[in-house]
């Protein structure tokens, strides 16, 4: 199944709804990404993707991607250094938990929104919205990539 058919319309829309409640506390910046196949690692694919998406260039370098490969059921979760140095040890391993958990109960909205909400608390409790200068520096649109190979 191609990466854009994984999630309904409205199921999709719940999610950027998710993040965007996330990101209305927090100067931090989550992006979902889709794709149907990776070869290798899936934090290697979640860093080129981090990059690709410019999530690397935000200001407190707090973007988190929560990065899936469909097909190949692969999912990992890639953060800016502001972030990532921030948080315990284990915490990116309970968000794809969160994900695991759901998607073997085929709940794959609800996984990604659970998880949104975990890292969204957790960028609010480290990030917390400023209001003054704070801007949405990333869409909160879900990238997709349709890959064959």
């Amino acid at each position: 199944m191609p990466a854009r058919q994984f999630l309904t319309e409205q199921e999709e829309q719940q999610i950027v709804e998710a993040i965007n409640t996330a990101e209305q506390k927090t100067s931090g910046e989550v992006r979902i990404h889709l794709e149907h196949h990776c070869d290798g690692d899936a934090l290697d694919r979640a860093a080129q993707i981090f990059h690709d998406l410019g999530m690397d260039e935000t200001k407190l370098e707090n973007g988190v991607l929560i990065y899936i490969a469909t097909e190949d059921h692969k999912a990992s979760v890639y953060a800016g250094k502001g972030i990532h140095r921030e948080v315990k040890e284990g915490f990116w391993n309970d968000v794809l938990q969160i994900l695991i958990t759901h998607f073997k109960q085929e709940e794959y909205e609800q996984g990604i929104e659970e998880a949104v909400h975990k890292v969204g608390n957790k960028l609010e409790e480290l990030f917390p919205y400023r209001q003054k200068g704070d801007l949405d520096e990333l869409s909160n649109e879900i990238s997709f990539h349709d890959n064959k190979n």
